[in-house]
């Protein structure tokens, strides 16, 4: 187990939870949760390592499994059959326990270093969103993802640059103050139009964004854009209509 160096003590005086939404994701998931356990204990003193196994079919599960028992600061939480990318970035809120809460994808297409640029600003905001400045995507799917962020901003009533960019710290506090109900790729946009709605400040940030070296990416499929299209119209009417976004 790697202990950080008692002679460098950590840059940030930040108790910090860090999950992982993962659905087959054997080939990525070890070495994306050690580079992260590596990162953290140069960062933050007090840290969590939650991974998320959303149903997965392949070794996922038990690999997370195995990573908790070499170091008690990384665990898993499982879903016994995939319920989407929404119920899964639940889950992790959920199982978080630290005063700050930062998610990415258990794909490793995001730099887990950068995370050091988002605590750098943690007195600035309440959210603070890492947006892809060099989308390692195909043109059709950037396309696509801008016409959406564009679209729900309009619809939900907030901002922020690439709504679904999946690189964002978070006040643990939020959700005990917001109900969140999306289990679609809808999730990223729920969580910050209720927040936004509820008072709270969202800031963004530019982070390098890297092509996926393994697994399948699953977030564009057609009955994945179905549901997330009809989700976005019941939460418009329950968002923009009711102030339904604390919690009764």
């Amino acid at each position: 187990m790697n202990s950080p160096d008692q002679d460098q003590p950590p840059r940030f005086d930040v108790a910090l939870s860090v999950f992982f939404p993962c659905y087959n994701e054997a080939e990525n998931i070890e070495p994306l949760v050690r580079k992260t356990r590596d990162v953290l204990d140069e960062l933050v003193g007090d840290w969590e390592i939650i991974i998320i196994d959303d149903g997965s079919a392949d070794e996922t599960g038990r690999i997370a499994d195995r990573l908790g028992t070499e170091d008690g600061r990384i665990r898993a939480v499982h879903h016994e059959q995939n319920r989407g990318y929404g119920a899964a970035l639940r889950s992790g809120f959920a199982a978080a326990t630290k005063p700050y809460v930062f998610y990415t994808d258990g794909d490793g297409q995001f730099d887990i270093t950068e995370l050091d640029k988002l605590l750098e600003r943690i007195d600035q905001a309440d959210i603070i969103s890492g947006y892809r400045r060099n989308r390692r995507d195909g043109p059709v799917r950037r396309f696509n993802a801008a016409c959406w962020g564009l679209l729900v901003q309009r619809l939900l009533g907030f901002r922020c640059r690439d709504v679904d960019s999946a690189f964002k710290l978070y006040k643990r506090e939020i959700f005990d103050k917001i109900r969140l109900k999306s289990n679609s790729a809808l999730i990223d946009a729920e969580i910050l139009a209720r927040a936004a709605r509820a008072g709270y400040t969202i800031q963004t940030l530019p982070v390098t964004h890297l092509p996926r070296i393994a697994g399948v990416q699953t977030g564009a499929g057609l009955r994945v854009v179905l549901r997330a299209f009809k989700e976005l119209l019941t939460l418009r009417r329950d968002i923009r209509g009711i102030s339904e976004h604390f919690k009764v």
